[in-house]
């Protein structure tokens, strides 16, 4: 299950990249223009520098939703099934994402009215000419509004929110900002290449089918595989209660038996001793 939920993250960055070029790329070649005065190796620096920016961005949205699952939901879900239900369908949702459907527009324009009262924030990392303002750039622009990231912060909540999972909702995030890297670093030509390549293939398409049935996997069969787990245990403790029960029974009837077999022998006794007194007597 680890398995399908890094593949899920990363595909979710990698096969909707072209999405991300459509909000990110136009931000990205913004950048390399106001970089034109620098050489090569410092406008390489200050890409990923703002990289790792936006890497830093994922992680505390990753973080924050962690809190979340952790602390409250995941007590007000505990001992039941809940927790695989909210991870399954969180995949669901990203699938359906995936698939092209626009079940975020809503979400999409809240996340545009907070985009908005950063503005004079990003007005003072341009132009990006030091790495400090490389990695504040990438920061800020990490929380740009976006139905992949929210997504992949939906089912980050899931596996905050399940124990079980071997899988934190951080780590899912950098899968995720992994999956990002290679359209937006890439050259125009390979862009080009990667965007026809997913086009031509249908892999985004592909990648949301696969997480649907993960999720509905993850959403009815751990329930089930939980219930009959249950009933296993269940019917171990009514066995064991039963056994209990034999040996108990067994306990009191040996204490009886001892019982009446003193009794006898304290019979004998008084006997004898009548006799002894009946004799002295005589």
């Amino acid at each position: 299950m680890t398995f399908a939920l890094i593949f899920a993250a990363f595909s979710m960055g990698l096969l909707g990249s072209p999405h991300c070029l459509g909000m990110c790329g136009g931000i990205v070649a913004a950048f390399g223009i106001s970089m034109k005065n620098t050489s090569p190796a410092k406008r390489t620096l200050l890409m990923l520098g703002y990289h790792v920016g936006r890497l830093g961005s994922y992680t505390i949205l990753g973080l924050l939703v962690a809190a979340l699952g952790k602390h409250i939901l995941a007590p007000l879900m505990a001992n039941s099934a809940l927790p695989k239900y909210l991870l399954g369908g969180a995949l669901v949702f990203a699938a359906l994402l995936m698939l092209g459907l626009p079940v975020l527009n809503r979400l999409e324009k809240a996340g545009l009215r907070f985009w908005n009262t950063l503005a004079p924030l990003r007005a003072k990392v341009l132009p990006m000419d030091n790495l400090p303002k490389a990695l504040i750039a990438g920061l800020l622009w990490g929380f740009l509004p976006c139905g992949l990231v929210y997504g992949a912060l939906g089912v980050a909540l899931g596996l905050a929110s399940d124990s079980q999972v071997g899988l934190t909702a951080t780590t899912f995030m950098v899968f995720f900002w992994l999956g990002t890297l290679p359209m937006l670093l890439a050259t125009g030509t390979v862009i080009a290449w990667l965007k026809s390549k997913i086009h031509a293939f249908n892999l985004r398409k592909f990648s949301g089918v696969v997480m649907l049935i993960s999720g509905l996997a993850i959403a009815f069969s751990m329930p089930i595989m939980h219930r009959l787990h249950g009933d296993h245990a269940e019917h171990g403790h009514h066995h064991h209660h039963h056994t209990s029960d034999e040996h108990i029974h067994d306990q009191a009837g040996h204490h009886s038996h001892q019982h009446h077999g003193e009794a006898p022998a304290h019979e004998h006794d008084h006997s004898s001793h009548s006799d002894q007194s009946h004799s002295h007597h005589h």
